[in-house]
């Protein structure tokens, strides 16, 4: 078996709601899902999931090769841009590519992923994730009563503005998913918003009424000083990792002591996953991947012993794609069907050129200018994104007014 070629498809995800974080909030509710198709010869398809705008860079790597080969492909790819670096896009498409290459590796061997890897187990248990932050709180309870009804007890929401609002939004999420244990585990993401110093003071704070289970990304994500201080200050565990391209970028994190749960990102692929996993077990820190599409790193996630829970953000399927997993008993049920268990009807979604939309959109992936600069809470950002969110301003904004976030 030989890789002949790729497939470049697009299609989108509808939410019902805005979605967003610390950084601004999408402006519309769906927003897209790319999808790479791998061809080869004998006519099997492998299927990954994320941008992958960079994929002519490193496709030479694996093009006429032996699809199963995938780790030693795996490293192809990174010698292919040993020069100009695998950071950032370049890192999605070697991910995406990866995703494709298990899938065949799978396939080939007719059994699902999770198998080939070596799991026992196909359920992996999780917690639930809005991507919450522009829900007013009836809203936010109505997504978590949802998520309680699939078995979750343990939640992470989006904040980091104003303490008051995001403690009363983990009450509200706490008291929901009691109904199914009698201490919820509840987490926030900052998502690299605070300074040092604003972190442990916030934290502090929360802490006062809350159990937080972890602060994550709580200061930018190579300041391994900063986690580390805040680490050192604070009752709840640090998470950190889901934007590290490269398992070289964890030896700081590790080396300062300065994280207790290793996370790690779905785009970057299923060959990241395994050996971040498997250096955070040699240091006896757990791993927890951050969700994406399709959730195929799932499937590696049930063959690693440390494996601690999996972000769980979507309980349906992007356009077009049909996923052999359910969701239920507050986990990911992982199926039977070979490969990673995507299937996609190329009828219902659009055949495009490979593209990176990450870095031209608007929303969270945009760093506002003042974040980590403010000293004392923005309520004036919660009033935005409420209105926003309720359509009290017209269209919801792309991202937060400039001068957001300058409030000292």
């Amino acid at each position: 078996m030989k890789i002949t070629g790729y497939r470049s498809l697009l299609t989108e995800y509808d939410w019902g709601r805005l979605t967003g974080d610390a950084n601004g909030v999408m402006p519309e509710p769906r927003t897209q899902v790319h999808v790479l198709v791998v061809e080869t010869d004998d006519g099997l398809e492998g299927i990954g999931v994320g941008a992958h705008g960079d994929i002519d860079r490193v496709f030479g790597a694996v093009e006429g090769e032996d699809p199963r080969a995938v780790t030693a492909l795996y490293d192809r790819m990174l010698s292919w841009v040993f020069k100009t670096g695998h950071a950032g896009a370049a890192f999605g498409a070697i991910g995406a590519v990866d995703m494709a290459l298990w899938d065949l590796k799978a396939k080939a061997a007719g059994e699902p992923l999770w198998r080939t890897l070596g799991g026992l187990d196909r359920f992996v248990p999780g917690y639930a994730s809005g991507l919450d932050i522009a829900l007013d709180d009836d809203a936010l309870v109505r997504l978590y009563e949802r998520y309680a009804e699939h078995g979750f007890s343990s939640a992470k929401l989006k904040g980091g503005h104003d303490v008051t609002h995001d403690l009363r939004r983990l009450v509200a999420v706490r008291d929901v998913l009691s109904r199914n244990s009698a201490h919820p585990a509840l987490m926030l993401d900052a998502n690299e918003s605070w300074s040092r110093t604003q972190a442990v003071r916030f934290v502090s704070e929360l802490e006062r009424t809350v159990d937080l289970t972890w602060i994550e990304e709580p200061v930018r994500r190579w300041d391994t000083a900063g986690l580390a201080s805040v680490r050192q200050h604070v009752r709840a565990g640090v998470a950190t990792g889901e934007n590290l391209t490269g398992l070289e970028q964890y030896r700081p994190l590790f080396d300062a002591d300065a994280v207790d749960i290793v996370q790690v990102g779905n785009v970057w692929g299923i060959t990241h996953f395994l050996r971040v996993a498997a250096v955070a077990h040699s240091r006896d820190l757990p791993v927890s991947p951050v969700a994406y599409h399709a959730n195929p790193v799932a499937h590696a996630a049930a063959a690693v012993p440390n494996h601690l829970c999996f972000e769980v953000q979507h309980l349906d399927a992007p356009i077009g794609l049909e996923i052999d997993q359910q969701v239920m008993d507050g986990g990911i049920v992982l199926g039977d069907e070979p490969g990673i268990g995507i299937r996609v009807d190329q009828e219902r979604i659009a055949a495009v050129r490979a593209v990176d939309p990450v870095a031209g959109s608007p929303g969270p992936h945009i760093r506002p200018g003042r974040a980590g600069l403010r000293l004392v809470a923005d309520t004036r950002w919660v009033t935005t994104i409420g209105e926003a969110a309720a359509g009290a301003t017209g269209r919801p904004p792309a991202v937060l007014p400039g001068d957001a976030d300058a409030r000292i």
